[in-house]
């Protein structure tokens, strides 16, 4: 074979098939769908959570422009990666927190969670919430303030789940119509204390719902993360088992923000159906592990960070069989 009839069948690396789409336009896509959220949250909240937004996204767009300045790569602040970051770590802390640790957070989240590994693509932990347990852990105290909503002075009051959290701690019980001061509507529109994008779930799903329309993301992860905390819960969370609250644990907290937007990332998690619903399920057994027993209320975070380390693992014993090939 000669060398100019080599040349001609000489094939490249996949995709050979241009679906049309690209990095920039589902990263922007992914950021106008957690437009409603934020919404939302300007409206129970006040101005304070417009200001978190707009300076964490900022805070992003700086961090990354300048990251690829001294590291003398390419500027990747078009393709929209920088603002998702910055207004999921937004959406992941307390109205009330101060500016200053507002940026200070999303630039650990570009440095660390992104940057160090070779930008996007590379990563193999979700930066938003390299971000917000970075401010957990340094600033215990601003990360636990919550206000009470529709409220514009300083008055904070507790998240749902830390009613629960304290009740179950301290009786081992938890009885929903003594001490929860919440009804499920006000859960699932919104109406109550948390962090700045989680609180309302409609507004979630809107924007959800546009991305499983799109194909952006599939249901797979999702549903059996959500599916396994309500089980779990239902389990364990009550005065005996089989009597918990499921759908308190559902409604509450950052469990439809993070099993939607954040445990979804293409980079940081499976890639095959059966890896994803495998990563579902073991981040709703660490979620669910940590509000029940665990130190915080809350254990999105910590469960899809978990979660990413162990999905190249998961990946590896979820490949489908090749055509033809023995086991």
């Amino acid at each position: 074979m000669t060398e100019q009839n080599a040349a001609v069948y000489c094939v490249n690396t996949a995709p050979h098939i241009h679906s049309g789409e690209s990095t920039q336009r589902i990263m922007w896509t992914v950021f106008f769908c957690l437009i409603p959220s934020g919404i939302v949250s300007m409206y129970v909240f006040g101005p304070t959570a417009l200001w978190i937004m707009l300076t964490a996204v900022l805070a992003a767009v700086v961090t990354e422009a300048g990251s690829c300045r001294i590291l003398k790569r390419p500027s990747t602040i078009a393709d929209g990666s920088a603002c998702v970051t910055g207004l999921l770590l937004a959406y992941n802390v307390p109205p009330q927190a101060p500016l200053w640790m507002v940026f200070l957070g999303t630039m650990v989240a570009i440095v660390f969670g992104k940057m160090v590994f070779g930008g996007l693509g590379f990563n193999i932990f979700n930066p938003a919430l390299i971000g917000r347990v970075f401010l957990m852990v340094s600033f215990p105290v601003l990360m636990t303030r919550w206000p009470k909503p529709f409220t514009v002075d300083v008055v904070t009051g507790p998240t749902p789940l830390a009613v629960f959290k304290d009740s179950f701690a301290q009786t081992g019980l938890f009885a929903p119509a003594d001490i929860l001061a919440h009804t499920y509507r006000d859960l699932f529109l919104g109406f109550r204390g948390g962090c700045v994008g989680e609180a309302s779930v409609v507004a979630l799903l809107i924007g959800a719902g546009i991305l499983l329309a799109r194909r952006y993301i599939t249901w797979h992860t999702p549903v059996s993360f959500i599916a396994t905390v309500a089980v779990m819960t239902w389990i364990f969370g009550g005065r005996s088992l089989f009597q918990g609250d499921w759908l308190l644990h559902v409604l509450s907290g950052g469990l439809v923000l993070g099993a939607f937007y954040m445990a979804t990332d293409y980079v940081s998690g499976p890639i095959t159906s059966r890896g994803r619903l495998i990563f579902g399920a073991g981040c709703g057994i660490i979620t669910s592990i940590i509000r029940l027993w665990g130190g915080y209320p809350e254990g999105v975070s910590f469960a899809i960070l978990l979660m990413n380390a162990a999905a190249p693992l998961i990946d590896r014993y979820s490949l489908p069989r090749r055509f033809g090939a023995l086991r």
